[in-house]
């Protein structure tokens, strides 16, 4: 993307600006461009709205993961129905290597994410175990250790490429976390844009115990979730804590005493999903997508970036849809158009 000369300061800033703009507009998913006219001098309301306007003869989006990916054993996937129809949940079951991050599950964890960013029956996506205890306990330290030095750095690249898709992913995402959550298990829940916890469960960031450092995008995510002050003091202790601390500390946004079942953290995440449902679809993305790219902003980059996304609701049919429905009285049936 190519933007006009500006001189000075002034230029920097505004360059900066339309990359932001354009990394969100490839956020929204296939179709979506940024218009050329924003580039250069004064940005009003109408030239951002117009920014985000879909691309003509943009190719219609894939077809969700529903019809074309099949979970396997160790990442089952449910597409909930009736009233929780539009959730999905994403559930890690490597009992056996304690839902640690092996080759084979981030193989599939990055299949099904791909499938899921396109698919616009979903709602909202909860990440939980199977595994009674475990939420999951990092990378899988035994295959680690038969790797060769040289091919320690891709597959690391790969974890974190896999966490940063679901980062990006355009839907509420939450993290139920009923078990531990080690290293990259950590990593993987501070990828999404909640997390819930019982009060048994135990967290932490513990690579500095094997002499090496977080590698999931822990040293980048936990320091904007709870601060850069205590965020060094857990890596560089490599201290675990346990649900009542993370949420003390901001970790955590609830926690619960856990239930015989072992799942009071899945429970709290699905009543979290149901209460997102009745909200307009698109209106979610794009709020999501405004934080997200407003926090790694300056204030009034972060402002404009909110006027481009506003600009996206107004000529929905669902705008239209809540409106009427408040006039009439009556629940909203938004779909997404």
């Amino acid at each position: 993307m190519a933007v006009a000369a500006v001189p000075g300061a002034l230029g920097t800033v505004q360059a900066g600006r339309a990359r932001w703009v354009a990394a969100g507009c490839a956020r929204l998913g296939p179709g979506w461009r940024l218009s050329g006219s924003w580039a250069g001098g004064r940005v009003g309301p109408a030239v951002w709205a117009r920014a985000w306007a879909p691309a003509v003869g943009a190719p219609a989006p894939r077809r969700g993961y529903g019809s074309e990916v099949k979970s396997e054993d160790e990442l089952r996937v449910r597409q909930l129905d009736e009233e929780n129809r539009g959730i999905v949940v994403l559930g890690i079951n490597r009992a056996y290597g304690r839902n640690s991050l092996s080759k084979n599950l981030i193989k599939t964890l990055s299949k099904t994410v791909d499938a899921l960013k396109s698919d616009k029956k979903v709602r909202t996506i909860i990440i939980r175990s199977e595994v009674p205890g475990i939420f999951c306990a990092g990378a899988d330290l035994k295959e680690r250790a038969k790797m060769h030095s040289s091919e320690v750095g891709p597959f690391v690249s790969k974890i974190r490429a896999v966490i940063n898709d679901i980062a990006n992913l355009p839907v509420p995402t939450i993290a139920a976390i009923d078990g531990l959550a080690l290293g990259g298990g950590l990593e993987l829940a501070l990828a999404c844009d909640i997390r819930v916890a019982a009060s048994s469960a135990k967290m932490g960031l513990v690579e500095t115990k094997l002499a090496i450092i977080p590698g999931g995008g822990g040293t980048q995510r936990l320091p904007r979730a709870i601060g850069m002050s205590l965020a060094k003091e857990l890596i560089f202790s490599a201290r675990v804590l346990d649900g009542e601390e993370a949420k003390a500390v901001g970790l955590v946004s609830h926690v619960l005493e856990q239930n015989q079942e072992g799942d009071a953290a899945y429970r709290k995440a699905l009543d979290l999903a149901r209460e997102f449902l009745p909200q307009g679809p698109i209106a979610m993305r794009v709020a999501k997508l405004a934080i997200n790219q407003g926090m790694e902003v300056d204030l009034i980059t972060g402002l404009a970036i909110e006027e481009a996304c506003y600009a996206q609701t107004i000529p929905t049919k669902d705008r239209l849809e809540g409106l009427l429905a408040f006039k009439e009285k009556r629940l909203p049936r938004y779909k997404g158009e």
